[in-house]
């Protein structure tokens, strides 16, 4: 098992760029409907990585218990 606290640059990258998708989708320019989407599904495919998704599980108690 990898240290979740020392994410690979991968990683970073991926999280990075949901962040990134998640501000432009709230941005004046987000709600744009094209734009909106776009960012949507850039941060559903992201979502649905098997590294990213082998982290949030690593993270355990570190990240926010899902609803």
């Amino acid at each position: 098992m990898s240290d979740p606290l020392k994410p690979s640059l991968s990683l970073l990258s991926k999280l990075g760029s949901i962040a990134v998708h998640a501000q432009e989708m709230f941005s004046e320019a987000g709600r744009n409907f094209d734009a909106y989407d776009f960012d949507r599904q850039a941060i559903l495919g992201l979502l649905t990585d098997a590294e990213l998704q082998q982290w949030i599980k690593e993270m355990g108690v570190y990240l926010p218990v899902k609803r």
